[in-house]
């Protein structure tokens, strides 16, 4: 099956050969239509995520030794199963930055040349000092590899011979962000399969809450969110489809996924929840970590055949990373749902918004949202089309910086509405619901939908049938609650005033600038002021005030 399937590969390349390459490659004229909705993987593996002839000293590379797929077969496949965008991030070893350097990044270029309507970043699965493993995604540009040269071969934990442990030291994790995040144009870090190391007696592995959010902490426009539905979702599946009874979803043995998803993203109330109660944007992602396909033996769907990451972006290499940058993120399985929009009302008056987006609002200002979701009527890549069952608007507190570092609760958490498919309103592939709420504090608001009637994400048992069970997850949109004068005083004062009138203005999307809001300055770094920090959190955003 891989023989034929690369050899129509080839076909199509030389079928491609004499076209004319539509877009723009020139990095200093990017092309940026309209942005709209494109589906991504971040982590993908080629046959330079090797193996090592561990006879030889220092070990040398074994070419598909790991992962089997060339950089453009997985970027063909990812094409066919509707994506638009792909990060290459191989494992990295003994000496493996000049792997990625002199082989690696040649032939991405070569895959961008033949498909330039996939974008394909240049990335790295970073085996992380003191943690698990990260998707490390490097802007596009004419030092994209020697950026991610820099990056593996000086903090790799495995780049160096005899690994002798001691780049395992989560304080080099710490300098890598803070150099990262000092770039002029800054990567992006993304912790892989968070929960997955963890066991039945301890809960966290590789990856721990406080050390998210030191990474965080170090670098907010680096380090923006962890993988909320990991990949080797085909590892229950067998070559022809039938499921193998004992196996987990994901290979997550200690700390079983539900619905799908990591723990520490489907747990309502849970991790996520917690970080997001700081005021923190960070965001969740799916994606394949394909490296061998079910049919061939492997434990993977291709990218894009399950998993999906959404960004609403132009198709454009900056904005598109920006977006991902911005939280303007939803992900699915299955293809569950394929679109989502938002339209924030207050006082009759309408505006779009999108997920990783801040709106302000006057206290006590009444608002509702009208969510539209896509349900799409194609089968799904099994031959499926699942039906959205229910839609989940989720809510939170926001109380500002945690007192534990190592808190993984938010006790505020909770759904606000189950909309059950008959409640919503039906339009072809299009379902809209309406969720009225007034804004009494800061909060974050996030949804969730499911195929089943599980009210909250089980615990997947052995052997699950990653077809049957389906979600979809949106980053979250924070409401900042504005006080009137007249609360403002009373609470200072006690002089029981009554409110002021309530005003409110729609202001449009403002990118975010490296000026400090407060002293108007712009030799202020973004991570320097606590107010700057929270706005490279979140580069755009709607204000109403």
């Amino acid at each position: 099956m891989h023989r034929l399937i690369f050899y129509a590969f080839l076909a199509f390349l030389v079928g491609c050969s004499g076209q004319q390459n539509k877009q723009n490659t020139d990095f200093n004229a990017p092309l940026k239509p309209e942005a709209q909705w494109h589906a991504g993987d971040h982590h993908v593996h080629s046959r330079f995520s090797v193996g090592w002839d561990r006879e030889k000293e220092p070990p040398e590379p074994i070419i598909g030794g790991d992962a089997i797929y060339p950089i453009p077969m997985n970027a063909l496949m990812s094409r066919h199963h509707g994506l638009s965008w792909m990060v290459t991030t191989d494992h990295g070893g003994p000496g493996h930055s000049k792997v990625t350097q002199d082989w690696a990044y040649p032939a991405l270029l070569r895959s961008r040349k033949v498909l330039p309507e996939v974008l394909q970043y240049h990335g790295l699965e970073l085996n992380s000092p003191g943690a698990d493993h990260a998707t490390l995604i490097v802007p596009k540009g004419p030092n994209e590899a020697t950026q991610l040269f820099r990056y593996e071969s000086a903090y790799d934990r495995n780049e160096i011979w005899p690994q002798d442990g001691s780049r395992d030291d989560p304080s080099l994790m710490l300098a890598a962000l803070e150099e990262m995040g000092a770039a002029e144009l800054p990567p992006i870090v993304i912790a892989n399969h968070p929960s997955r190391s963890g066991t039945s007696s301890k809960r966290y592995g590789r990856y721990e809450p406080a050390e998210l959010r030191a990474w965080n902490d170090a670098a907010p426009n680096v380090a923006v969110g962890f993988a909320g539905a990991p990949g080797h979702q085909a590892v229950t599946l067998a070559p022809n489809g039938d499921v193998i009874p004992d196996r987990p979803r994901g290979a997550f043995v200690g700390q079983p996924t539900m619905g799908g998803f990591d723990p520490m993203t489907s747990r309502l109330g849970g991790l996520w929840d917690a970080l997001l109660a700081e005021g923190r944007r960070w965001w969740i992602t799916a994606n394949s970590d394909s490296h061998v396909h079910y049919t061939e033996g492997g434990s993977d769907f291709w990218p894009g055949e399950y998993s999906k990451t959404w960004v609403y972006a132009a198709f454009d290499y900056n904005e598109l990373l920006d977006a991902v940058r911005s939280g303007r993120i939803f992900v699915a399985t299955g293809d569950l749902v394929t679109g989502l929009a938002l339209t924030l009302t207050v006082d009759g008056a309408a505006r779009e918004i999108w997920p990783g987006d801040t709106v302000k609002l006057r206290e006590g200002t009444e608002f509702s949202l009208s969510i539209t979701l896509t349900d799409p009527e194609i089968p799904n890549a099994a031959g499926h089309q699942p039906s959205l069952s229910r839609l989940d608007v989720i809510i939170g507190d926001i109380s500002g910086p945690a007192q534990n570092q190592d808190n993984d609760h938010n006790p505020t958490t909770r759904v606000a509405s189950r909309i059950h498919r008959a409640e919503m309103m039906e339009g072809g592939e299009r379902l809209t619901a309406r969720w009225e709420s007034a804004a009494r504090s800061d909060q974050y608001i996030r949804l969730r939908g499911t195929n089943t009637t599980e009210l909250e994400p089980l615990q997947d048992p052995m052997g699950e049938n990653p077809w049957d069970d389906l979600w979809f997850y949106s980053n979250p949109i924070f409401i900042e609650v504005e006080k009137s004068a007249a609360t403002e005083e009373r609470q200072h004062f006690n002089l029981g005033a009554p409110p002021a009138m309530l005003v409110w203005r729609i202001f449009s999307l403002r990118p975010f600038q490296s000026v400090c809001p407060d002293t108007r300055r712009s030799d202020v770094a973004p991570a320097t002021c606590w107010q700057c920090k929270r706005r490279a959190r979140s580069p755009s955003g709607v204000v109403i005030g």
